[in-house]
């Protein structure tokens, strides 16, 4: 399932999907600022601003600092989720050092934990977790045993039709379910058909032979048969895949349908067992998100053989269990999903995995811990101060706007006004009482954890939306637009350096964090989020007029983004990367303005040699500062809406005219662009 939010950057469920220093308002800002915030010693001398503001300010970072042999990125974002990790780390050993009160939250937490990290355990246990979950595939014979099964596992297994709980796309104050396309077991459908690229085609190749070793390895009867049984399904499933780009159209995935409708749309799969299996049996109404790929994997339920769906099936829980598997397929799994598909070297060590993995389980739990002692109360009304001069300044851009007429300036206006902001934690903590872990029980204890997950979402199906939940816990480092409650989220975990250094010039932090909250405003107003109106139904609220006006500025972004090359002979994805890229530019956009109206008419001090607009663009561009592996590179150019950092950075800065006054730009200069071709949109 995908997830409605728009986040700032990828989030790792790995992941989701989406800390604690403080904001200072403008009028807060008579207090002295003690530095710039600006890292001096992460700028490369030798290169010229006005030639490439991305590795002027990091590329002396970028030529000292390797990426540690476990990660496939490396910077600002990592760092950053690393340090959270680590005080979540505190916080699980503390608890896992003493005995807890039986069945408590805080069992729970130590259970889970010393039970994934004993890896020691785990490879005493061998298959024998897994033997149940191969055997129950076994005896599947029937469609009707296959439609019930695909309902059973909705929520654990990655499924070629998956299904999810969220608002209704026209009614966003009830929650509906709707079905999502899956069961790949590669990151996307290009890996499987556009094999003529050898970067693919390795993968590929990597992939199969991965199949091969787990299905030895779990002494599947023929594990080559297994595997290309597999590969075989998937590469029929993925030609039945919508693209990236289509996925991003809101009004062609919202197919709302009757479970009887939905049965004629896509015949083959038996749909009211399949719903019933899943919990979904009652339901009026369900959105199909892909209605050609639904009525093709559909088509395959019925036709593709028993024996080929069994492999698969089996394939695929040997490879979502295989962290919590005996050594032998650890190590599969990291050489494919670490080395072969991010270019790691070394796996995250095991402690670090085993917090993500209570984070997914029990993460607000955790979360309730984790800013009780990293988030002070008086953080919270700061930072709300900040978001409210980002929401100001995002009025003043409106009104100033030369290409969208009156009658939709009033509609964009009043959905800026209805805007809800959220900071740091939720106001209502989950209950995880019905949450059973157990000692010892690595692998029942995240199929456990997964399924009580899917029982919460299958218990939202037909019920008004809670407009106080998370789509994020406090210690991700990310943040969020939510178009259905037209809101704005940012967790406690992305509020610290240099997103935002309480010790620092307001210039830097406008520039970082000030971008960040410009960004999330941004993307109720991209070309997706424009498409929902102010109570965060998908409606045209637009003039056609002022619609075609803001397509061709979107246009100019597409062409200038698909202009860069992050790879020999990759060059950027523009519409898939098109709402990210507005953000960026909008959100840097009106944080500039918010920086020039904090100043109160005052002149910015000079400091470091740097004055204010030059200290903003630096610590915008510093908050970007990340490198990639090629592999993951080619990855997130295949499945990422958000470009790579370094065309985040100065994608954006390109186009503002406050930029080019910083630095002066000139024609010849790498940075300049004439003043007739930069792109302003909100």
């Amino acid at each position: 399932m995908t997830s409605p939010f728009r986040p700032l950057r990828r989030t790792a469920l790995a992941a989701a999907l989406l800390a604690a220093s403080f904001a200072l308002s403008a009028q807060q800002a008579a207090a002295p600022a003690l530095h710039s915030g600006i890292d001096r010693s992460g700028m490369d001398p030798a290169v010229r601003v006005q030639d490439d503001l991305f590795r002027a300010v990091n590329g002396g970072w970028l030529a000292k600092t390797p990426i540690p042999a476990d990660k496939a990125e490396y910077g600002t974002f990592v760092q950053l989720a690393d340090q959270s990790d680590r005080d979540i780390k505190a916080i699980v050993e503390r608890l896992a050092r003493t005995p807890q009160a039986k069945a408590s939250v805080a069992e729970k937490v130590a259970h889970f934990y010393k039970a994934y990290t004993d890896t020691a355990g785990i490879d005493r246990a061998g298959l024998a977790p897994l033997r149940p979950l191969l055997a129950e595939v076994e005896r599947l014979q029937t469609r009707t045993d296959l439609s019930r099964y695909l309902g059973q596992q909705q929520g654990v297994l990655n499924l070629p039709i998956g299904l999810g709980v969220m608002a209704d796309f026209k009614e966003p104050n009830l929650n509906r379910p709707l079905t999502w396309q899956g069961g790949l077991g590669l990151p996307d459908r290009d890996y499987y058909l556009k094999d003529s690229d050898e970067r693919y085609a390795k993968a590929l190749n990597d992939y199969r032979a991965y199949l091969l070793k787990i299905a030895t390895l779990a002494g599947l009867k023929n594990p080559a048969q297994a595997a290309d049984d597999t590969l075989a399904l998937e590469r029929q499933i993925a030609t039945a895949h919508w693209d990236k780009v289509a996925n991003r159209d809101m009004v062609k995935i919202y197919n709302p349908h009757t479970p009887e409708s939905v049965a004629a749309l896509a015949p083959g799969l038996d749909w009211p067992v399949f719903l019933q299996a899943a919990g979904l049996g009652g339901t009026p109404k369900l959105s199909v998100s892909q209605p050609s790929t639904t009525t093709a994997v559909a088509k395959m339920v019925a036709e593709v053989p028993m024996a080929q769906w069994r492999h698969y099936l089996q394939l695929r829980w040997i490879d979502a269990t295989a962290d919590t598997l005996p050594k032998a397929f650890r190590d599969a799994h990291f050489a494919f999903h670490g080395t072969a598909l991010k270019g790691t070297t070394e796996p995250k060590p095991r402690w670090q995995a085993g917090i993500d993995q209570v984070n997914a389980a029990l993460g607000e739990a955790l979360g309730q811990l984790y800013v009780a002692e990293h988030f002070p109360p008086a953080a919270k009304q700061r930072m709300v101060t900040l978001v409210r001069n980002l929401l100001a300044s995002y009025g003043d851009s409106l009104d100033g706007l030369t290409w969208m007429g009156p009658e939709t300036k009033a509609r964009a206006r009043a959905k800026l006004a209805s805007y809800q902001v959220k900071i740091g934690y939720p106001e209502k903590w989950r209950d995880y009482g019905a949450l059973q872990v157990k000692a010892g029980d690595a692998m029942g204890n995240g199929l456990r954890a997964a399924r009580f997950e899917w029982a919460r979402q299958v218990a939202k199906a037909g019920q008004p939306v809670d407009k106080t939940e998370w789509g994020l816990t406090p210690q991700t480092v990310n943040a969020y637009y939510n178009p259905f409650a037209n809101e704005i989220v940012f967790p406690a975990a992305i509020l610290r350096p240099p997103f935002f250094d309480m010790q620092a010039d307001d210039a830097a932090n406008y520039g970082a964090i000030g971008a960040v909250i410009g960004h999330e405003i941004s993307h109720g107003f991209d070309d997706q989020g424009s498409q929902f109106d102010a109570d965060g139904a998908l409606r045209n609220w637009w003039t056609d007029a002022d619609r075609e006006a803001f397509n061709k500025l979107g246009e100019q972004l597409v062409a200038q983004y698909e202009s860069y090359e992050p790879l020999p002979g990759k060059k950027l994805n523009g519409r898939l990367t098109l709402g990210e890229n507005i953000a960026d530019l909008s959100g840097l956009q009106i944080a500039q303005k918010a920086y020039v109206k904090s100043l109160g008419g005052r002149p910015a001090p000079v400091i470091d040699g740097l004055t204010g607009e030059q200290r903003f663009f630096f610590g915008w561009a510093q908050a970007w500062r990340e490198k990639s592996r090629e592999n993951r590179i080619l990855q997130l150019l295949t499945t990422d809406p958000h470009s790579p950092p370094v065309f985040r950075a100065n994608g954006a800065a390109i186009n503002h005219d406050g930029f080019h006054e910083a630095f002066g730009t000139k024609e010849g200069d790498g940075m300049h662009k004439p003043p007739a071709q930069r792109i302003k949109i909100w």
